[in-house]
């Protein structure tokens, strides 16, 4: 392990790897084409995302009740889940380059322990992963869709310290989200609030931690 008091790092992928994976943005982006009403979709969103971003239903059961549903119960659509499915999957890029090479860096050096720790669905999560080539630079993953808790609870940061098996002061969290951050504080780990490659490569070294 690194001689840096920090020994295991987690990441984020929203917003500092990768775009995310179905906002706001996204979410008109795919739909308004589609000739989904948004306002009634966003009236659906929130009690479905609750169940489908902790891993406790699927994107079938998720879009069947945003999406393909009408007020009398009766699907009326020009198209059909996979075509969906193909274009919110084809909403995800990457963010910053930079960032995967300081993701890079860290797992070359071989001194810490690398893992997500992300809001995504477990559906959304595996794409991203596998799409991405993200399973080469993690030695594991802590995801909502897997763990049925979502950042800023303090259960998902209990979770990624106890499977990491070290002690919370030894852990440091990556997001771009100051409440996540603010969270994982409480929890006793570290936290830098990624706003850009070149900041977080600064605030690395800050810590003692070579990222080239």
């Amino acid at each position: 392990m690194s001689s840096s008091p920090i020994q295991t790092i987690f990441w984020d992928i929203g917003g500092v790897l990768l775009t995310n994976g179905w906002d706001k943005g996204q979410q008109a982006h795919v739909l308004t084409p589609l000739g989904v009403d948004l306002a009634d979709y966003q009236l659906r969103h929130d009690p479905a995302n609750y169940f489908w971003e902790r891993g406790l239903s699927d994107a079938h059961t998720f879009f069947q009740k945003t999406v393909f549903h009408d007020t009398d119960g009766v699907t009326r659509r020009s198209f059909t889940f996979d075509q969906l499915w193909a274009l919110v999957c084809g909403e995800s890029k990457v963010l910053h380059q930079e960032s995967f090479d300081i993701l890079a860096a860290l797992k070359a050096s071989s001194k810490y322990r690398l893992a997500t720790l992300n809001n995504e669905s477990r559906e959304l999560n595996e794409y991203r992963l596998d799409t991405f080539h993200l399973r080469q630079y993690f030695d594991y993953f802590i995801c909502s869709g897997y763990v049925h808790e979502m950042k800023p609870s303090p259960a998902i940061y209990r979770a990624a310290v106890e499977i990491s098996g070290l002690p919370a002061h030894t852990a440091l969290f990556i997001d771009d989200k100051l409440e996540n951050c603010q969270a994982a504080i409480a929890l006793g780990m570290k936290a830098i609030r990624f706003e850009t490659p070149t900041q977080l490569r600064n605030e690395l070294n800050q810590l003692g931690i070579q990222a080239t």
